[in-house]
């Protein structure tokens, strides 16, 4: 079954196009994706079958150009513009002073059903994340989804339209939308300040953004999900795995973060005592990724799936593919049940519960609890994290919220509970203080447990550091002289970002070099 937009939107996106060209098209309309108009160059449609058809024989001109553009809207700084009332999107190419000398003119559809394969998704309540290449169909879903929320399960919607591309140009949005609202940008840098000004200011229970691409969006999603609001958006991403690769992105399923386990869990995971873990609960509790415009890979749990890619384990997700005929779908793959390992010890994230045997009730105060909490899970510690300082056995306090005269000793006091003081939120503090406090002599007062950071710790931390700078400056950075073994750690985490490094010079200055991606090597010599 084709579904092809309204005959008027077509029209309108055909009255832009040069006579001849328009002429050619309207021999075969049937799944046309995109009209590609390059200066000297003959104009070419193509389709959503892969298929490409020159439309002239003729090189295109710049008054063909000018004639195109003038019947656009105008373009924002990101250089798209629409066509009034509709969901086509024009996207230039311009030359170094600013001329436009390209165009590519893709046509919008308001197609339904396209959400029927993730219709149980969308009813359940839980934010979503798409990932795919584009012109995969992402923003068709968006659309979709907007309509569904707001008409049929009668939501507060509201949709984040930086490039006017989900709701169509002009001031009203299309239909396609229903009832949802829609929030523009005026310039594609401020879009985080609008996703935050939408839940600040109208009240939304669902918030639909298009296209997460940078840090500053990434931390305003997650805002948003922890006010409670559903948060339904797309990233460009060939699946999960390379989104864990994305240091600008990674945060968006939980972020990693370097743990040092003890002595026994390395032993029992038979694994380095440094490992990477998911540092947060995922802003998005369900990711789809989108195979093709048909098919859907499914992680209904993004916190288990992260945690058995960043244990090497096999992940096994839900495929949906979607019959274009009858618009139903059929489950092609099922997921398999979480792994165990050899040693017996589940994924820490499928059960995040406290422990079945509880031997030290902790309060943390000014301390992370959901960091506190994974240490806890991490380590299989008998603890449980309490809400009430009244339920507590023991305080886990931040030093700079814990100082000398502190309300929170005079509290313990008189509740004849001890304060262990960490200097910082972070896995090896917090370790340190909990293993200390599993051993207590029945002494009250408090246990200052500061401790050299771990070498490791910081030398990992200044590795995560030089990849961001390195993939933003595409330039090479040198780290600080390290031991043998904590350089191969480094080694380990650059490539799971997939950058190179070498090490270079002698004992006992011998250090890392973390190396640009190939391209950018090419460029500056180094291949």
């Amino acid at each position: 079954m084709e579904i092809i937009p309204p005959a008027d939107d077509l029209n309108s996106f055909l009255n832009m196009l040069p006579l001849n060209i328009k002429a050619a098209i309207e021999k075969d309309t049937n799944g046309l994706y995109e009209v590609v108009l390059d200066l000297g160059r003959r104009p070419e449609a193509r389709y959503l079958d892969k298929r490409a058809v020159y439309l002239s024989e003729q090189p295109l001109t710049e008054q063909d150009l000018l004639n195109a553009t003038e019947r656009v809207g105008q373009f924002s700084t990101d250089n798209r513009a629409g066509i009034e009332r509709t969901l086509h999107r024009i996207s230039a190419i311009r030359n170094r002073t600013g001329k436009i000398i390209g165009l590519t003119c893709r046509v919008g559809r308001a197609i339904s059903g396209t959400i029927n394969v993730i219709r149980d998704l969308v009813e359940s309540n839980k934010s979503i994340l798409f990932l795919g290449p584009p012109g995969v169909g992402k923003t068709t879903k968006l659309r979709e989804m907007a309509r569904v929320l707001s008409d049929e399960m009668g939501k507060r919607v509201i949709v984040i339209d930086t490039s006017n591309e989900i709701a169509g140009d002009g001031d009203v949005p299309h239909p396609a939308i229903g009832r949802a609202r829609r929030m523009q940008v005026s310039q594609p840098e401020e879009q985080h300040n609008v996703m935050i000004e939408a839940v600040e200011n109208h009240t939304p229970e669902v918030i639909i953004i298009d296209e997460i691409g940078t840090e500053k969006e990434s931390a305003a999603a997650r805002t948003i999900a922890e006010r409670g609001v559903t948060l339904i958006g797309t990233a460009h991403g060939k699946g999960l795995e390379n989104l864990l690769k994305n240091p600008t992105l990674v945060d968006l399923i939980g972020g990693i973060q370097t743990v040092t386990l003890g002595d026994d869990e390395a032993r029992r995971r038979n694994s380095q005592k440094t490992v990477l873990e998911r540092s947060n609960s995922p802003t998005f509790e369900v990711c789809v990724e989108i195979l093709d415009r048909q098919t859907l890979a499914v992680h209904r749990n993004v916190a288990e799936a992260v945690d058995q890619l960043l244990r090497g384990w096999q992940i096994h997700p839900e495929i949906r593919r979607r019959d274009d005929q009858t618009g139903q779908f059929q489950v092609l793959q099922t997921p398999e049940p979480t792994q165990v390992a050899a040693d017996g010890l589940a994924p820490f994230s499928t059960d995040w519960g406290n422990p079945q045997e509880t031997h030290l009730k902790v309060y943390p105060y000014a301390v992370s609890k959901g960091l506190l909490e994974r240490v806890v899970k991490t380590l299989q510690l008998p603890v449980e994290v309490v809400k009430s300082i009244d339920e507590a056995d023991a305080i886990l306090a931040l030093r700079s919220y814990a100082r000398a005269g502190a309300k929170i000793f005079s509290l313990a006091e008189a509740r004849s509970v001890p304060v262990y003081v960490v200097k910082s939120n972070n896995m090896p503090q917090l370790q340190k203080a909990l293993r200390e406090a599993l051993h207590l002599d029945g002494d009250i007062g408090a246990v200052d447990i500061e401790g050299d950071i771990d070498e490791t710790e910081v030398a990992l931390e200044e590795a995560r550091q030089a990849i961001t700078r390195v993939m933003d400056r595409l330039e090479p950075l040198e780290l600080s002289p390290r031991r043998a073994y904590i350089r191969r750690l480094q080694h380990q985490l650059v490539e799971r970002f997939n950058l190179s490094s070498r090490s270079i010079g002698d004992e006992p200055q011998r250090r890392l070099r973390i190396l640009p991606p190939a391209g950018a090597q090419a460029n500056l010599g180094y291949i």
